[in-house]
């Protein structure tokens, strides 16, 4: 890589942040592009169905939906039970008709995040139909009559599997053969060739499992709506008498006053205008310290006031909170499948059929050539279609995947899409913007030096009160040395070299080498204190008026957890990059301090670009979302630091980083190696039981209530295990953990 990155050209820059760059023209991590809208005049419907739970649904509704002509294209995701919708004009009730056909209740997302009440189902049915199902065994067990083992057996099955029967039917009148069908095909069948008790007994241990899946389907879901339920729903808001009142946050407008108590959650983003505190932002940023909050600061919703109380002012209405962006983003990114579940999707479509091939083969072929007993291969073919489905395999995928990503929200890392949690663990190299990002980005005076018979006091005096006057960061952090000033007077900016002004009658410049030789002023001597400054990373400022006064050293300073997070970086064999655009002893020395090899000073944004191109294949840039777009844009994966401080850089990045922390980012790397983990688990088990269980079939082996446990066991299994990642106790930061 380092011949790569040698030859590209570096052009002097004084500050790599000293101006915007425009915002990126197209953004990688963004979430899925919208759905293609046919002629142009379509729109896009968000539909709420409340059934939708698995793949089986969205099975039925793709064929459904597929076949009309006003549908231009379809956007599943099952773990928020939303289906949205392209499509002409006009279509939207056509279109809730076939979707309620299927047996679907329907309801248009108005985006108002109004949660739908789950309808409780009665238990005692399924009760009922375990107790019959167990009295048929006994029945047969003890030899009793035919008849009375025949009736307990439908009797359990008609109490608890109708709504199977219902949804088998449908599936197979609208030609698709998922899990309720090839279920029902399968009971009714055992009915058929008198297997009464192990019919029952397999519809009640189905009915059970689905139950079971679906409660565990449900703690996913639960895992991003649960996020939007810290944030408080009233605040006390001041009235326009002045007193305060408790108001509910949805009717909170922009710019009232809200008062927080010490132990109160935040309910709106806000600026603290009077009082200060310590809050806990670990629900936004997953910083585990509490920040200090003061006149001026910003506090976000969901946070807690942890010891004074405050009063700030509403910058974001509650739909348009961080928090809220934050959901959006997570929910958004469920929609971008990770390569695993495109694989897996594939597979799916070729599974189901081949094997249902093959169960009709086993029925059939064996009694018809082979002299084998009809009855003894229907039932082993009967067996097999209960494996047929591909549930396990298809819904471990995005259980996972959406578990992933709510831990990672929960640690103050916003992931935009599957394909970034998965891909993330193939980080080889990443490169790193030097300021606001390795440092704090704000320089500090480090030193200063009277090179004439001026006291020092005096220059400094006059040099602070020089660099009151510009905005440059290296004036301000000279300027910060003193609390008062002298009065300048004739001020001039110096283009890219200083600034100039009148004090009390003399004229006095500040700047950098370049003014100094201008002025001719410049020595060898100078130069010899300047270059040894330079080399220790440091900005070097000149004060002169008709000869050398002073001189002033400014740094940056690095961020506490800088020499942590690329130690850790290393430590997972990422090769770690520095670019920056201020000058390239500073950069070595900042990139020597921290154990990087490899650093870049003197660069534009245009020539970050040309480095990051020039990297091997995985890599990824860390920046501040805005000013390094067209790099962030470049890179496999684009990180943004601070994000809960830039409202853009959500939308600006493949992966948000919160706060300020770098080690974020080994902790990400680390998530995705654990879901990656977690996928490759789950496929696995899939597969090797479901071969398992054909293999024993054939064999004369498997049963019917082997093939419920083989296929709605092993579902329950993958959907426990994609929760793992919700689990604290998954990984920690130095080392990843299998649990």
């Amino acid at each position: 890589m380092a011949s790569s990155l040698s030859g590209v050209r570096t052009v002097s820059n004084c500050c790599n942040h000293s101006s915007p760059a425009k915002p990126r023209y197209r953004v990688v991590g963004s979430p899925p592009p919208p759905l293609p809208q046919g002629d142009g005049a379509g729109v896009l419907s968000k539909i709420y169905i409340q059934q939708m739970d698995c793949p089986t649904e969205e099975g039925l509704i793709r064929k459904k939906l597929g076949a009309m002509a006003e549908v231009s294209g379809l956007q599943f995701n099952l773990l928020q039970r939303v289906l949205t919708v392209s499509h002409s004009q006009e279509a939207l009730p056509a279109i809730l008709a076939a979707i309620a056909e299927l047996g679907f209740t329907p309801r248009v997302d108005d985006g108002s995040k109004a949660v739908v009440a789950e309808v409780a189902k009665p238990w005692w049915p399924l009760a009922l139909a375990g107790v019959l199902a167990v009295g048929a065994e006994v029945c047969d067990w003890l030899a009793m009559p035919v008849w009375l083992t025949a009736v307990l057996a439908i009797a359990a099955v008609l109490v608890c599997g109708l709504i199977t029967y219902k949804k088998g039917w449908i599936a197979v009148s609208n030609g698709d053969l998922n899990i309720n069908a090839l279920m029902s095909i399968a009971v009714t069948g055992a009915l058929l060739i008198g297997q009464w008790p192990e019919a029952a007994m397999v519809m009640v241990l189905f009915t059970l499992a689905e139950l079971i899946e679906a409660k565990s389907l449900g703690r996913a879901r639960n895992a991003i709506s649960g996020l939007l339920q810290l944030a408080p729903e009233r605040a006390t808001v001041q009235q326009a008498n002045g007193s305060w009142q408790e108001q509910a946050a949805a009717d909170i407008a922009l710019g009232s006053v809200l008062r927080v108590r010490p132990g109160e959650r935040i309910a709106l983003d806000g600026e603290v205008i009077a009082g200060q505190s310590f809050v806990n932002q670990a629900a936004i940023t997953g910083e585990s310290l509490p920040v200090e909050k003061k006149i001026g600061d910003t506090v976000f919703a969901s946070t807690i006031n942890e010891t004074g109380s405050f009063e700030y002012r509403v910058t974001a209405a509650a739909g348009n909170t961080m928090l809220a962006r934050i959901i959006h983003a997570v929910e958004a990114a469920q929609g971008v499948r990770a390569p695993t579940q495109r694989f897996v999707d594939r597979f799916s479509k070729i599974y189901t059929p081949v094997v249902c091939l093959l169960a009709l083969a086993v029925a059939v072929i064996p009694p018809l050539f082979m002299g084998g007993a009809w009855l003894e291969w229907i039932y082993r073919a009967l067996a097999m279609l209960v494996i047929a489905c591909p549930c396990a395999l298809v819904i471990s995928t995005p259980v996972t995947i959406v578990s992933g990503l709510a831990r990672a929200a929960r640690l103050g890392i916003l992931i935009k899409g599957g394909v970034y949690l998965e891909e993330g663990r193939k980080l080889k190299s990443l490169a790193l913007d030097k300021t606001g990002t390795l440092t704090f980005g704000k320089p500090v005076q480090t030193d200063l030096a009277a090179l004439a018979d001026v006291p020092l006091e005096v220059c400094q005096h006059i040099a602070a009160s020089l660099g009151a006057r510009s905005d440059h960061p290296v004036s301000k952090a000279i300027a910060a040395q003193s609390k008062d000033y002298l009065e300048v007077s004739d001020v001039k900016a110096l283009l890219g070299r200083g600034i100039s002004g009148q004090i009390e009658g003399t004229s006095y410049a500040m700047g950098n080498h370049r003014l100094i030789e201008e002025l001719g002023l410049c020595s060898h001597a100078l130069e010899a204190q300047l270059q040894v400054l330079e080399k220790q990373g440091k900005s070097v400022v000149v004060l002169a008026s008709d000869r050398v006064l002073a001189l002033f050293a400014v740094a940056d300073t690095l961020r506490p957890n800088s020499r942590e997070a690329i130690a850790q970086l290393q430590a997972l064999g990422v090769e770690t990059i520095v670019l920056s655009g201020d000058n390239e002893h500073t950069v070595a020395a900042i990139a020597s301090d921290l154990g990087i090899a490899q650093a870049h000073g003197n660069l534009l944004p245009e020539d970050k670009l040309r480095l990051v191109e020039g990297m091997a294949a995985s890599s990824g840039m860390v920046g501040d979302g805005i000013n390094d777009a067209p790099a962030l844009a470049r890179a496999d994966i684009g990180f943004a630091m601070g994000a809960a401080g830039t409202d853009t850089a959500i939308e600006t990045a493949d992966v948000a980083l919160m706060d300020d922390d770098l080690r974020k980012i080994p902790e990400f790397i680390r998530l995705s190696q654990a879901t990656h983990r977690i996928l490759v688990q789950n496929i696995t088990l899939a597969l090797l039981v479901k071969a398992l269980f054909l293999g024993l079939t054939l064999a004369g082996h498997g049963t019917l209530w082997m093939a419920v446990f083989a296929d709605m066991g092993v579902s329950l299994l993958v959907v426990l295990n994609g929760l793992r990642l919700l689990r604290k106790d998954l990984f920690f930061r130095g080392d990843a953990v299998d649990s």
